[in-house]
């Protein structure tokens, strides 16, 4: 077990630039877009640019320790600090986004024009790494990144319901890796059983005033399977999607799981399509690369281009 300041210099060297209690970090995607490459499922499914996206988060603290997790959850996050407000916490984002699109420009592989945009971000995903809802003054940082002409998603584990009955982000995630009570304790590993509280965030998504999206992160021999019975809890939700994503095998779930963990893109897709019979939703976009299907009530249309 690392000690605080190990854990820190440990982040600093994987690429967080930490922000009080928070931080940013540039992800593959936005290096791969920024040199004229492809860009992630986001894009694909949402019409999020990669290279104008910021993946941050308001705490790295999380009530859950995830088997399939790949982030350092094994670890003390970094001394805890007084939260800081939202507008500083916001331009710390940015001024980290942008001190790493500083060594772009020079290079001769660098898409000049998507490096162009990339400058003037469009989109924060908090997403990072925690779970958001720790932070304070989540309602109002969400709002100020609207109030700057910036769209938001955010990725939420359920657990907090009363927090997330009072934001409204751009598009909100609720994480379900388990179709009841036990999975759920043997797989996401809570510091309290939160299984009424998710279940009661789920309820509350029927009412909620953005879109919608229900997250699954699948691994072979721990929680893909029983597709109804998930169909049966989603339904309660009524989210205007649901991502179905492969476990991989990456950064410090290697360490819990084994590489035989990590579904197929075809066990996803054979996932989804049962998961999409049993809800009534069609299967409206994949990404084999990352291994993810995307299925939709037809409620809402899913590109956010014309969206602030």
């Amino acid at each position: 077990m690392e000690t605080q300041d190990q854990a820190t210099e440990t982040l600093a060297r994987q690429g967080y630039h930490l922000i009080g209690a928070g931080a940013v970090k540039p992800c593959l995607w936005l290096n791969r877009s920024l040199r004229g490459g492809d860009q992630c499922y986001k894009h694909h499914f949402y019409g999020i640019s990669s290279h104008r996206c910021v993946q941050a988060t308001p705490t790295l603290a999380c009530n859950h320790l995830c088997l399939h997790c790949w982030r350092p959850i094994d670890d003390p996050v970094p001394a805890a600090k007084e939260p800081m407000e939202p507008a500083a916490l916001l331009d710390g984002f940015l001024a980290g986004q942008k001190k790493f699109l500083s060594g772009y420009g020079g290079a001769k592989t660098t898409d000049l024009a998507r490096l162009a945009e990339a400058r003037e971000p469009k989109h924060i995903a908090l997403s990072l790494m925690g779970e958001p809802t720790l932070y304070p003054y989540l309602k109002e940082l969400i709002d100020l990144i609207r109030k700057r002409g910036m769209t938001s998603f955010l990725v939420s584990n359920a657990t907090h319901p009363e927090v997330l009955a009072d934001l409204q982000p751009t598009q909100l995630y609720l994480s379900l890796n388990a179709p009841d009570v036990e999975q759920y304790l043997r797989v996401c590993r809570p510091a309290v059983d939160f299984w009424s509280k998710i279940e009661e965030s789920l309820e509350m998504l029927t009412q909620h005033r953005c879109r919608s999206v229900i997250r699954m992160t699948l691994a072979r021999g721990l929680n893909m399977n029983r597709p109804e019975d998930y169909a049966s809890i989603i339904a309660r939700a009524e989210p205007d999607f649901v991502e179905v994503k492969a476990y991989m095998h990456l950064g410090r779930s290697r360490d819990r799981l084994t590489r035989t963990a990590m579904p197929l893109h075809s066990e996803i897709l054979d996932f989804s399509n049962a998961l999409g019979a049993a809800l009534g939703y069609d299967l409206e976009a994949e990404v084999p690369l990352s291994r993810v299907v995307l299925l939709s009530s037809g409620r809402v249309k899913r590109y956010l281009e014309d969206k602030v």
